[in-house]
Order: C-alpha cells, then structure tokens, then sequence
C-alpha cells in the first residue's frame, strides 16, 4: 500500500470553485496513473488561510446557502459573505464536496480534508 502524503494548500487569493476542483481531484487521487474510481486513492489534503478566499462577480451578496430542518417554516437561507463571517472552512468543505461522487467513498475522501481559518504554525 501507499504511504499516504500530506498536501498543503494555501487558499489566499485562490478563487473558490477552482480551489474546490484541485482539492477534490487531489481527494480522489486523479492525478495518480494507478487511478480507479472506485477505490480510494487519493492524498490527505491540509487547506489553510481559508477566510481569504475570493470570488467573482456579486457572488458574495448573491449567492445563498440554503439548509432544511424538514419542519414547516424550517428553511434558512444564509448570503455567502455571512458565512464567510461565521465560518469560511464551512464554505470551502461545501464546494469540495459538491465536487466528489455522490457515493460511499465521498465521505471517507471528505475525511482526509483538513481546513484552518488562519496560517498554520510549523510547531
């Protein structure tokens, strides 16, 4: 088996989806030439300075993220600059995961993804 590696990105600057497909294929491991979609190849990926992402256009006023409790009158709808404010790993971990198979194998790839707010330290 494959010694798993870790792969640091640097978010700041970066444009959110574009961060989100490097990160998924990194997930997945599409860059190996042993690729099988239907195992899990891919690298454990640590993403800091995640509160410094960009995006184009009136994304951050337009854009919504919507949850549902399943009650009536149960769904909130958030802006994207408000979550931003609140948590900006939740934004990111959102766009990584749209971008994986929607199978058994996401959730076990989403948990080799590791998001920090800020810089991390070399300690």
């Amino acid at each position: 088996m494959d010694k798993i590696k870790d792969c640091t990105i640097d978010a700041s600057g970066k444009i959110l989806g574009r961060l989100a497909v490097e990160i998924a294929n990194i997930l997945r491991g599409k860059g190996k030439p042993v690729f099988l979609r239907h195992k899990d190849m891919g690298e454990s990926v640590v993403v800091f300075n995640t509160d410094k992402i960009k995006v184009t256009g009136k994304k951050m006023t337009q854009k919504k993220y919507h949850s549902y409790s399943g009650y009536p009158g149960g769904l909130k709808s958030r802006r994207l600059e408000e979550m931003m404010e609140r948590d900006s790993r939740k934004v990111v971990w959102s766009a990584v995961s749209g971008m994986m198979p929607k199978n058994r194998l996401s959730s076990q790839m989403m948990r080799k993804l590791k998001l920090h707010k800020g810089e991390i330290s070399n300690n």
